[in-house]
């Protein structure tokens, strides 16, 4: 009977809790210094489908949490292999540009130039959703909404840029 349990292993669950804080940390930093992003969004017309400003941040944090776990079951089948090597950096990419993304858009307003991060963005985070996919298809199946809100998010920027150039 004492081996149906397993014991609950402290390193990992630091490991995952590392996980998600590296993605919460990087949007959170990013939102400190778009702070004032919504008086600006809240100028802007925008396309059928955008949601009110207050969604962004709660989205944001969602996907930052199912990313974060990702990377972990990513990193917890880690063998040096040269996909795993390629996963992690294009997840690390992935968050640059996630980063990037809300300075371009909201403290430059350049809407245009804002639309080319994301679209790298999109295209970084697609390949390292395949990545992912084949290391672990949790990991993978986790990532995905990361990437179907990058192309929502590609749309919404785009056409918001169409309507306010």
């Amino acid at each position: 009977m004492g081996n149906q349990f397993k014991v609950i292993n402290l390193k990992g669950i630091g490991k995952l809790l590392i996980s998600i804080a590296i993605p919460l940390l990087v949007g959170g930093l990013a939102g400190f210094l778009t702070q004032n992003s919504r008086t600006f969004y809240a100028t802007l017309q925008k396309p059928p489908l955008a949601p009110p400003g207050f969604i962004f941040p709660i989205v944001w944090t969602v996907l930052y949490v199912l990313i974060g776990i990702a990377s972990f079951l990513v990193l917890k089948r880690n063998n040096g292999q040269d996909i795993y090597r390629e996963a992690l950096y294009g997840y690390a990419a992935s968050l640059l540009l996630s980063f990037l993304w809300p300075l371009v858009f909201f403290r430059l307003k350049a809407l245009f130039g804002a639309f080319w991060v994301l679209l790298l963005l999109w295209l970084i985070t697609g390949i390292t959703n395949a990545k992912f996919y084949r290391i672990s298809h949790a990991a993978g199946l986790l990532f995905l909404p990361y990437w179907l809100w990058i192309t929502y998010a590609g749309y919404l920027n785009l056409a918001t840029w169409l309507l306010n150039r």
